[in-house]
This record gives C-alpha cells, sequence and structure tokens, in this order.
C-alpha cells in the first residue's frame, strides 16, 4: 500500500481478533477494513464473528465504521448458523449504536444475505458489476465474479484485490454447494479478473496457505486453477468436484 491516505487492514479471524471463537480459529477467515486516513472513515470486508471488536480495532486507529462489503453470503463471511453453530455477523452489526452504515452486496447475492442473516431491504445497497465505492476519497471497484455463489464479489482498490471466496492463493472457492457453477468461475477468474494486473497483490477471504497474500502474477503461474487453458479443459478438471 504506498498511497499514505489508504487504511488498509487485514485481519484473522480466531487470531487477531475473536480470539476465543473455536468457529473462527478453525474457518481462518480474513476481514478487512479498508478507508480513508484523513477522513477517518473506514469499511469492512465480510465482518463476521466479533463485529463489536472490529469496530473497536477501527475506534483505535482512529477510524470509524460507515459502512460494509460482503464478498457473498455463507455464514463464515457474514455471520448465520453453519452447522448448528450460530456465528455473529453483519446482523450484530447493524445493531451496533457505534455504527450508522450499510451492507454492500452484488444485486445477485443480496436474496442470499437476507436469508442467512435476516436483514431486510433497507439493510442493503445492491450493487452492479464495475460500480465503485468512495470512502472518503479512496475508490473501492466492485468486480462480479460468480461461480462460488452467484453473487460473489471482489474488490479492487490501490493495487489489492480482495477476492474473498472466488480466488485463493492455492485453488479457489468451491462450486458443489448450492448456488455453484463451475463453467461461471471458470469465467470470473480467467475473463473477469484478467483485467487486473500481474503486480495487484491477492488478499483471499482465507488462509489456506502459508502466506496471507501473494502478487497475482505469482497465483497466476503456481495457483493450479490457471492450468487448464480451455473451458473444457476446466470443466474436464473441475465441473464435477468441489475445489
Amino acid at each position: 500500500m504506498t498511497n499514505d491516505r489508504l487504511y488498509f487492514r487485514q485481519l484473522l479471524a480466531g487470531r487477531d481478533f475473536a480470539t476465543d471463537d473455536a468457529i473462527a480459529q478453525q474457518m481462518v477467515n480474513f476481514v478487512y477494513l479498508v478507508g480513508d486516513r484523513e477522513t477517518g472513515e473506514a469499511v469492512a470486508v465480510d465482518p463476521a464473528y466479533a463485529p463489536a471488536e472490529l469496530v473497536d480495532i477501527l475506534g483505535r486507529d482512529g477510524m470509524r465504521l460507515t459502512g460494509a462489503l460482503v464478498t457473498h453470503y455463507h455464514p463464515d463471511h457474514v455471520g448465520g448458523s453453519l452447522g448448528g453453530w450460530s456465528i455473529s455477523g453483519v446482523a450484530e452489526l447493524l445493531a451496533l449504536p457505534e455504527f450508522d452504515g450499510r451492507l454492500h452486496v452484488h444485486h445477485d447475492e443480496a436474496w442470499g444475505v437476507k436469508r442467512v442473516t435476516g436483514c431486510s431491504d433497507s439493510d442493503l445497497v445492491e450493487h452492479a458489476s464495475g460500480d465503485v465505492l468512495e470512502v472518503g476519497a479512496i475508490r473501492i471497484a466492485l468486480i462480479h465474479t460468480p461461480g462460488h455463489t452467484p453473487g460473489s464479489q471482489c474488490f479492487f482498490v490501490n493495487g489489492a484485490l480482495v477476492s474473498g471466496d472466488t480466488l485463493f492463493l492455492d485453488g479457489c472457492g468451491r462450486t458443489d454447494l448450492p448456488g455453484g457453477d463451475a463453467e461461471a468461475l471458470y469465467e470470473s477468474i480467467t475473463q473477469k479478473l484478467a483485467a487486473v494486473p500481474d503486480d495487484a497483490v491477492l488478499f483471499p477471504g482465507h488462509m489456506y496457505s502459508p502466506a496471507p497474500a501473494a502478487p497475482l502474477g505469482d497465483v497466476r503461474q503456481h495457483n493450479y486453477v490457471f492450468r487448464p487453458r480451455t473451458r473444457e479443459q476446466w470443466m474436464m478438471m473441475f465441473g464435477n468436484d468441489g475445489f
């Protein structure tokens, strides 16, 4: 991050916050805080597990939370019930007196977020691919990347690609869950993310690799999901399996 005005933090659930939460420790989700140091405004990406702690972290950094970005609707990213376990997330965030913002979701994901979290239409701002969210003077580009879920989206800000479960340093999001689509994920990874340059840094939704982030060019060179050269090869390798 070379922009002195940019505030950007990568936090690992179960380690950097929600340290007593066994589910957070197991799921190894990343939460991202992105904002403008000059105005003090910030948004949180996928604020699950302990949203009040995230607000406190921002406060200690002299920042305030003005909104939340959602990569996709799965409970480990937005809260809700996961295998019988209850995860705190955006519903609890919206109830905090310190938070007076809304959730920014792709319009194809709004139904899932509402179903999983109990949030209402008025809690959401629905977006299309290519929309830009301004947080102070910081511009966050929203990229629709369906495949893991219908409304999955990635966020590009100042040379960083926050990818949720669309793309990891090793592997990519599974497509054998409801709403998954292997062919759509192939298009998302090879076409929709093709405009993101190799020197961008990939920040994934989970810590599934020893490193927490890596240049996208290195990921494209070493991640096995880039080995297929055609849609047909991709579907032969991944079309019937989860990732």
